[in-house]
């Protein structure tokens, strides 16, 4: 039987987090649960603390999605599990999520990410962004289908996917270290997967933000730049259309004065990451090793 940890990073969530919570020991699989605290100022951690065998760990500083997660990783890695399953505060799962995502894992072990099916609050729609993932699906079998990425709202990672690929990279403060992983899964020859049969909810209201794009559309020239999939001429030329072209793509939410706004942003991260060649040679080598993050 496979001994699985549910790491769950919270900040002020406590809109969410009671019903995510209950979910997870609801579960037909029981799991160890760990909550790491990215300094909430509202009741999360009262609420976290009433359910008396999470295992909580308090930062005194938010340091993002990624960083956290890497530090509960780390924390319950010293409690053998097989399998660790990396969920959203703001979701809810099946009964039986967990369990199926478990079942596939063991069965497919080429896989170093699962996921299920996310669904809007409603439970009846796909999420949004959810449905692009699926656009660029193969299938394996009438069950499980190949991406190149979902994103890290509810991952079931293998205990020797983390062990070949190491952890986040903590460059990326929030946003886009998902994609990273997913690319240095690719490399390092895991599959990326989705399972049809299990089922979370996702309760977000997506809403455009400039200054949220703004950093999105960084963090994806960033993945570009140190993508150990592409040589260095793929890496610098990608991520140079890609500052061209991303805001091309937000023209009809903000308009030209914004997408000009934008693009000065995105040029001067450009040559500001790579006339920091050292920091992405270091960040390219340690990927390729496949230790990050240990």
């Amino acid at each position: 039987m496979s001994k699985i940890a549910v790491i769950i990073v919270t900040y002020n969530g406590v809109t969410w987090i009671k019903k995510c919570l209950e979910s997870v020991f609801d579960s037909t699989l029981k799991c160890d649960v760990f909550v790491i605290d990215n300094a909430s100022t509202d009741k999360t951690l009262t609420i976290v603390k009433a359910f008396k065998k999470v295992q909580v760990i308090e930062n005194q500083v938010n340091v993002g999605f990624g960083r956290a997660n890497n530090i509960a990783i780390k924390e319950s890695m010293k409690g053998d599990y097989d399998c660790f399953f990396l969920l959203n505060q703001d979701t809810w799962i099946d009964k039986n999520c967990i369990e199926i995502l478990v079942q596939n894992l063991t069965v497919h072990p080429e896989f170093g990410v699962l996921s299920p099916m996310h669904f809007a609050h409603n439970e009846s729609d796909l999420d949004v962004n959810f449905k692009k993932y699926l656009k660029n699906a193969n299938s394996l079998n009438d069950n499980i289908v190949v991406v190149p990425f979902v994103n890290a709202a509810a991952w079931m990672v293998s205990k020797r996917c983390f062990e070949n690929i190491g952890l986040f990279e903590p460059m990326f403060a929030h946003y886009g270290e998902d994609r990273n992983f997913c690319s240095r899964a690719k490399y390092h020859r895991f599959k990326i997967g989705i399972v049809r049969n299990a089922k979370i909810v996702h309760d977000r209201l997506i809403v455009r933000s400039f200054k949220k794009d703004i950093v999105q559309s960084e963090y994806l020239v960033l993945n570009t730049l140190i993508n150990i999939n592409l040589n260095f001429f793929g890496r610098y030329f990608t991520a140079f259309k890609q500052v061209f072209g991303l805001p091309k793509y937000f023209y009809k939410w903000y308009g030209l004065k914004k997408i000009f706004l934008l693009w000065s942003y995105l040029i001067s991260f450009y040559l500001k990451t790579i006339f920091d060649g050292r920091s992405i040679n270091k960040i390219i080598k340690i990927s390729k090793a496949g230790h990050n993050g240990f």
